[in-house]
């Protein structure tokens, strides 16, 4: 018998326990996703052992045992391997890892993501001897065992401020996207990154592709053993950058279509002729079954059109994320916010959707509900508590869009060192819901997403706590609408 880890499977050894994920935190959304999701489980530190001797590769039971007896000597090769394979097997059902009767057959049994599959069905089984079981959260567990000290899991690096598009609502200045970070720092991050367990990588520019490491930069991450995910407008695909993306699988490549209509994507780029080799890349990911999700921004030039947008992609079984949130430059420069929605653009937004989507008034009141549970100590976001942002030169940011928020450079301090003692890191994990009074008597704060960085880059001093009333005004609209739809069917 066979058994293989399944290239989507994250896992780290913390020595008295093990983390095993299949990334469905990071990665690709199918439109006809069943949600049988696994998610993550937490091992016993046998459990852990019997876990880090798999690898992408199909192994023996026997070669595998032999392994494992290296750290139990004292336990016979054939108990190790009747407890080897029930404890795969387990694995196996819960949907980690895959077996096959040969090499060949385990190899060819996992399912490679394509767009004309559907998910395959899990089957979900307990054990208890080798499989922590918690009434916690896997966040909640990790949290408790490293007595609340945050674990950096998920790391946005910047490998570049070059872009070959001059989008109108862009966070970054455009006089800024001017270098690229050094191959040697890259490599140099990625192996303070292993050393840290970090699990995912996100990669983005400017325009990633412009590096022109970037298709060695794909192989070292995947070599190191970590899920990527890619940020491009993709105008620049080639057969290299695809080969080497079918030879080291991503989680999910993320690029932005603006509109069916060319003259709108190309005025929103400002590049002409942008919109066929974005949406001609699109499909060469798709014949290549590369996973890929669309970004499409509601902005005031495409705000009666992206819909189209989401009607080709879900043709082609694509996952669209469409938001009207647009922030400001982070220099606190506004001019990119003329292409924002006004408050009753987005109120005839949400009516839109609401007509054209059953599900779209109930999903505004399942998220309030969940936000009901918030209490004010709670944190106010993730960044600094599980991820932040490296640029080209080596500055740490809480976030992407944060850029005038330094926390510092790893060209001059370790990221485990700035991680765990820059001053600037502990002021933001020290922040809590509490510290924005005016949000925590408001009564629209269960239709709000507080964010520091929307509110520093529109102010002036670039203050976090300087509440953006813009935000104030949508989560008002979104109370309201949910409030008249529920009094009208009421009285209907």
């Amino acid at each position: 018998m066979f058994f293989k880890q399944k290239s989507n499977v994250i896992f780290r050894n913390y020595e008295s326990f093990g983390y095993i994920s299949d990334n469905r935190n990071f990665g690709y959304t199918q439109t006809n996703n069943n949600g049988n999701h696994i998610g993550d489980k937490i091992l016993s530190e046998s459990g852990a052992v019997f876990m880090s001797v798999l690898n992408r590769k199909p192994q023996s039971l026997d070669e595998l045992a032999k392994k494992i007896n290296k750290q139990f000597t004292d336990v016979n090769i054939a108990t190790i391997k009747n407890d080897a394979k029930e404890f795969y097997c387990i694995l196996e059902q819960d949907g980690f890892i895959v077996s096959g009767e040969t090499f060949q057959k385990c190899d060819e049994k996992e399912t490679r993501f394509s767009y004309k599959a559907l998910e395959p069905k899990i089957i979900k089984k307990d054990s208890s001897w080798t499989i922590v079981h918690l009434e916690k959260s896997t966040q909640e567990f990790l949290e408790e065992y490293f007595k609340g000290k945050p674990q950096l899991t998920n790391l946005h690096i910047e490998i570049t401020s070059k872009c070959n598009e001059r989008c109108i609502h862009c966070y970054i200045p455009h006089d800024n996207k001017v270098s690229r970070i050094e191959p040697g720092l890259f490599y140099d991050v990625l192996k303070q990154c292993k050393n840290m367990r970090l699990l995912h990588l996100t990669l983005s520019g400017g325009e990633p592709m412009l590096h022109k490491n970037f298709c060695d930069f794909l192989r070292k991450c995947k070599e190191s053993d970590f899920s990527v995910n890619v940020l491009s407008n993709l105008t620049l695909i080639n057969d290299e950058i695809i080969k080497e993306m079918r030879a080291n699988p991503l989680l999910c490549v993320q690029t932005s279509l603006y509109s069916m209509n060319p003259d709108i994507h190309d005025e929103i780029t400002q590049i002409k002729g942008s919109f066929e080799k974005t949406k001609n890349a699109i499909l060469k990911l798709i014949e290549n079954d590369i996973p890929l999700q669309i970004s499409c921004p509601i902005l005031k030039q495409n705000k009666n059109c992206y819909g189209e947008v989401i009607k080709w992609a879900k043709k082609h079984n694509i996952h669209v994320g469409d938001d009207y949130v647009i922030i400001a430059r982070y220099n606190h420069t506004t001019q990119n916010l003329d292409c924002r929605l006004s408050i009753n653009e987005i109120k005839e937004m949400i009516d839109d959707k609401i007509a054209n989507d059953s599900n779209y008034l109930e999903q505004i009141e399942m998220a309030a509900e969940k936000k009901k549970n918030i209490t004010s100590n709670d944190f106010v976001c993730s960044v600094c508590h599980s991820s932040v942002c490296i640029a080209y030169n080596g500055n740490v940011y809480p976030c992407a869009g944060w850029q005038d928020y330094v926390v510092g450079n790893v060209k001059e301090t370790s990221l485990n060192d700035i991680w765990d003692n820059s001053e600037k890191v502990q002021y933001l994990r020290g922040l809590r819901n509490q510290d924005f009074s005016e949000c925590i008597q408001c009564s629209d704060k269960e239709f709000c997403t507080m964010c520091m960085v929307r509110n520093a880059n529109e102010n002036p001093q670039g203050d976090p706590l300087a509440v953006n009333k813009y935000f104030c005004n949508i989560a008002k609209l979104n109370r309201e609408i949910v409030l008249e739809r529920k009094e009208k069917s009421m009285n209907s």
